[in-house]
């Protein structure tokens, strides 16, 4: 599998400078994460996934995203859309996807590690508009990676779960991007 994730990427970046500063305390779909610490979520996975992707392999392949609160710094409208830009051309290189690399602390193989930066970058920036009333249309492609990694994740799980939390049941018509949020464990019809 190969997917140019700068389609995702930019969108994910448009959607952050759109947040406007009164924001950033505001709730997000995500239990316990204010929309400064997704925004502090989504520059962390960026940095460890745009270093999964080169295999280089160290603190910010190592840590778990759980071990601590994210947040942002004071420089991070210009700091997030420059690590995306490296995220998505880091994957670019058809060496990111083969062979072993390592992100949370986990190690598996580079078609896994690309499929998960992919799910992290629709899921969270749906969470990301959901919290700010921003409209989104996440990259078709990406989108269709982000679901088949979750569907094939919770059909995996036998409890019924996902590997995000427990799937929230969503009609097998409704809009893809619902199914898919549905899989990662969020109601999509979540309001703040």
């Amino acid at each position: 599998m190969s997917l140019d994730l700068g389609p995702q990427t930019r969108t994910v970046a448009r959607l952050a400078q759109a947040v406007r500063d009164e924001q950033l305390a505001d709730p997000t779909p995500c239990p316990d994460l204010a929309v400064r610490n997704l925004l502090g979520h989504l520059l962390g996975l960026s940095v460890a996934f745009r270093d999964a992707a080169r295999k280089d392999l160290g603190p910010t392949t190592d840590t778990d995203p759980a071990s601590a609160v994210p947040d942002i710094g004071p420089g991070w409208r210009e700091e997030l859309p420059k690590v995306l830009d490296e995220l998505a051309e880091a994957w670019r290189d058809p060496a990111a996807w083969t062979g072993m690399t390592r992100a949370g602390g986990v190690d598996l193989p580079g078609e896994i590690a690309g499929a998960v930066a992919v799910d992290e970058l629709v899921v969270h920036a749906w969470d990301l508009a959901r919290a700010t009333g921003l409209p989104y249309e996440p990259d078709p492609a990406a989108l269709q990676v982000s679901y088949d990694f979750l569907l094939a994740s919770a059909k995996e799980d036998d409890q019924g779960g996902g590997i995000f939390g427990p799937v929230v049941p969503v009609p097998d018509g409704a809009p893809l991007l619902d199914r898919a949020v549905g899989l990662s464990g969020r109601d999509p019809e979540w309001r703040p």
